[in-house]
């Protein structure tokens, strides 16, 4: 498992960690889950810009004002629970050879826009095949 913490970034890069975690597994599937109502995973390209876009446009589709009927903590919390219909709290990777098989520019990135909490944790595991 890993532990996360995004009170200074919204999108963190995890691609590393699932490396790692995949270097000594043989070919099978990597799953990332994130057990948390308001946090989600995607494949994105990061550094050029993209993560940032990509931030800016959940923060357009879910605007933090008094809209929502989910409506305890921080004013437009109930926007945090939306994003997991819009952003998988889940991936699963092909692995060959103890390496994930992304795209050349594929990262796999913890989506977490909710200000309430910013402590996560990221479940890996992994099924041969």
């Amino acid at each position: 498992m890993l532990d996360v913490d995004t009170s200074r970034r919204r999108i963190v890069d995890l691609t590393s960690a699932v490396r790692d975690f995949c270097a000594s597994q043989p070919d099978g599937l990597c799953n990332v889950f994130v057990p948390h109502a308001t946090a989600g995973l995607a494949l994105i390209e990061t550094g050029a810009g993209s993560d940032e876009d990509f931030v800016d446009t959940l923060e357009r589709l879910l605007p933090r004002d008094d809209r929502y009927r989910h409506a305890h903590g921080s004013p437009g919390h109930g926007a945090d629970h939306v994003l997991p219909g819009l952003v998988s709290p889940s991936v699963t990777v092909p692995v060959a050879d103890g390496e994930p098989l992304l795209g050349t520019w594929q990262s796999l990135v913890l989506v977490d826009l909710n200000r309430d909490n910013p402590r996560r944790s990221v479940r890996l595991s992994f099924v041969s095949g």
